[in-house]
């Protein structure tokens, strides 16, 4: 199967517009729950690609505001191209959205676009899933404030954690998606002092040093400090060692998760990550 047969059409893609700022993709990054956004220019009547912008580009960034400064350099595909290798390219990269570009944006592929098709039988799914499985599970507790699992999901460069209960048994799931639908953008004036405007604040979206005493505006995200419970997916979608990879493409698609546990009986053993199955087609 090619990418142009999987990938999301040009006409569906939501893009940012050289000259811009931060403000202009910040709609789409916390309110849409996107990850990232193409950045596109026009000139002369014709589109030209020019890069991503992700929400660890305006973290990373504070202090820039405009798009040209915060867009990175990201790998590009044709529409051409295998499905397989446009997996391959993901998991090398650790790209989870390759824009499809043949002197402008023709579309956009994502990692789901590939579990589809595995999904869908046009491309290998054959393998079980005990096979391709991770067993290094991330984990944080249920009584955990949902600012330090933040933390947590952040410093272990994954998007989930298995929730624990009081028994060290699985009580549900926590992804970024969750953390990021409950995160609200705050903007306002701070008396910064002479020193940085509430440092005690971990969750800070940007961190302005003062210069004197004088008010400049802050933005920052609010993460609730409740227990990771009242977020998290109580409801956990399992999936046993005996499944094939099209099998948890299927689930994955069906309720709309990326991440799967994977238990032996009762036991947790291991977790099914959409990017495991990418890695099993290559």
């Amino acid at each position: 199967m090619k990418v142009g047969e999987a990938m999301t059409p040009r006409s569906e893609v939501v893009t940012v517009e050289l000259p811009g700022t931060r403000d202009d993709v910040l709609e789409y990054l916390q309110e849409r729950s996107f990850s990232s956004v193409p950045v596109v220019k026009n000139s002369g009547g014709s589109e030209e690609f020019r890069g991503l912008i992700s929400r660890d580009d305006l973290i990373e960034n504070p202090d820039e505001d405009q798009l040209a400064m915060l867009m990175r350099d990201v790998p590009t595909t044709t529409q051409d191209t295998t499905v397989e290798e446009v997996a391959e390219l993901m998991v090398a990269e650790g790209a989870r959205r390759v824009p499809v570009v043949d002197g402008q944006l023709e579309g956009i592929v994502t990692v789901t676009d590939v579990v589809r098709a595995i999904a869908d039988g046009d491309a290998d799914g054959s393998e079980s899933v005990a096979d391709i499985a991770s067993r290094d599970v991330n984990t944080t507790y249920v009584e955990t404030p949902l600012t330090v699992a933040e933390r947590e999901l952040y410093y272990a460069n994954l998007p989930y954690a298995v929730v624990l209960d009081e028994e060290g048994e699985m009580g549900g799931v926590l992804t970024e998606v969750d953390i990021i639908e409950v995160a609200r953008v705050v903007e306002g004036e701070d008396d910064t002092g002479d020193s940085i405007a509430d440092e005690d604040d971990d969750w800070k979206w940007e961190s302005i040093k003062a210069v004197g005493k004088r008010y400049l505006p802050t933005r920052n995200v609010e993460i609730p400090a409740a227990p990771v419970r009242d977020f998290m997916t109580a409801d956990v979608v399992t999936v046993s060692g005996e499944k094939t990879a099209k099998e948890a493409a299927q689930t994955m698609l069906s309720n709309d998760i990326e991440q799967i546990p994977l238990v032996q009986g009762d036991e947790l053993v291991g977790i099914v990550r959409d990017i495991n199955l990418l890695e099993a087609i290559q």
